[in-house]
């Protein structure tokens, strides 16, 4: 009788859902809802509230592109002490995101509140888990926001703000950007989702040609194939709802069924992947061929300075060059040669580039505009968008 009661209020109810992001990512996420059919609201800094039933749920893990995780609000209360956090917590309908086979972790946050000891939460709900479900509590409860619980552990992201307990579900486990497809790497790989954002942000429609004379691993031009091509983000991995008690097996396959038919044969853009080095080339090659676009990018290994436009008028270049920031690291004359690159062969295009400060902004000599502001390995950057007339 409880596993069906949980079937039908997973099946029945509308949920509070939360979207984390990398800080800065917040309104491309939010368009992204948009475009999915959602209505994205509270946007804060790392993420985007909204509210959908657990077949939303489910195509929203299945389709964003540049979310991290998504969460389900799984209860909201008052705890002044840990005697209340505990009377409290009994109540948290646990066994609707756990089975006594599982293993919990907690990733807790404590704000200006009487409970201020984060590892002593995590505990005292851990057992509150254990004893409503038989599940486990892993040793290490505090986890960080890059814990993606590949063990198989069940997440719960706990926020106490001025004494008020905010619990929330993992729906996603494995980390969002981890497509599947990127085993090999490059110096420095981006992550998959900071690529899709300035692929979503920029402008290009997923038609017009696109080069990256700086490919590394290939990271840009697969999430643009991936993109042209319509291909949903998640389809080749596993997510943690589809652990959960009342997980709906029949609805899942329709939804998977409908992305797979959905998507195009080959992209209708040209992208190409271009970089001087040839373990990157390499890498970009077997990584594209696990996500299964091999066949939609041109991939060549060439210095910049020998990029050329394709024969079509108008296009993208979206590159993620080196920052600089490193000690004795001048890169000043590299982005000035993109920026001649932009004014010259490249004139009729538009160009999309991260970069870390505004004097190299500056060597590029092209009127900017910026999109979005976040950090890529702890480095704060921004994304810029321009064309090849100054």
């Amino acid at each position: 009788m409880r596993n069906v009661t949980t079937r039908k209020y997973m099946a029945d109810s509308m949920l509070d859902l939360y979207s984390i992001t990398a800080p800065g990512l917040e309104q491309v996420t939010a368009s992204e809802l948009t475009a999915l059919g959602f209505a994205p609201k509270n946007a804060s800094r790392g993420g985007v509230g909204w509210r959908g039933s657990p077949r939303d749920l489910y195509r929203a893990n299945l389709w964003l592109r540049t979310a991290t995780r998504v969460l389900v609000r799984v209860s909201s209360f008052h705890a002044g002490s840990f005697a209340e956090l505990e009377r409290r917590a009994k109540r948290v309908p646990w066994g609707r995101f756990v089975r006594g086979r599982d293993s919990v972790r907690f990733r807790v946050t404590c704000h200006k509140s009487a409970l201020y000891h984060s590892d002593a939460v995590a505990q005292r709900l851990a057992e509150s888990a254990a004893a409503a479900t038989g599940c486990a509590a892993v040793k290490s409860p505090a986890v960080d926001e890059d814990d993606d619980g590949t063990s198989g552990e069940q997440i719960f992201v706990v926020r106490i703000d001025h004494d008020t307990v905010t619990l929330s579900a993992d729906s996603s486990g494995t980390l969002l950007h981890k497509r599947g497809y990127r085993q090999a790497s490059a110096k420095a790989p981006m992550r998959e989702t900071l690529a899709a954002a300035m692929l979503l942000s920029s402008g290009w429609d997923g038609v017009l040609p696109l080069v990256d004379p700086m490919c590394g691993s290939g990271t840009i031009p697969i999430e643009a194939a991936l993109i042209a091509r319509k291909v949903a983000p998640g389809i080749r991995r596993e997510f943690r709802f589809e652990r959960w008690p009342g997980f709906d097996r029949a609805a899942w396959n329709e939804i998977r069924a409908e992305a797979l038919a959905g998507a195009l044969p080959r992209s209708p853009s040209t992208i190409v992947a271009a970089d001087r080095d040839e373990g990157a080339i390499t890498a970009t090659m077997t990584n594209a061929d696990r996500a299964e676009v091999g066949g939609d990018l041109q991939i060549v290994c060439r210095p910049l300075s020998a990029s050329q436009p394709d024969a079509a008028k108008g296009g993208w270049v979206i590159t993620n060059p080196p920052y600089g920031v490193r000690i004795g690291t001048d890169v000043r004359d590299l982005y000035a040669t993109i920026g001649s690159l932009m004014r010259g062969r490249f004139r009729d295009w538009q160009l999309g580039i991260l970069t870390a400060s505004p004097e190299l902004e500056r060597q590029l000599e092209l009127s900017l505009e910026r999109v979005f502001e976040t950090k890529n390995g702890g480095i704060p950057i921004r994304f810029v968008v321009g064309k090849g007339e100054r």
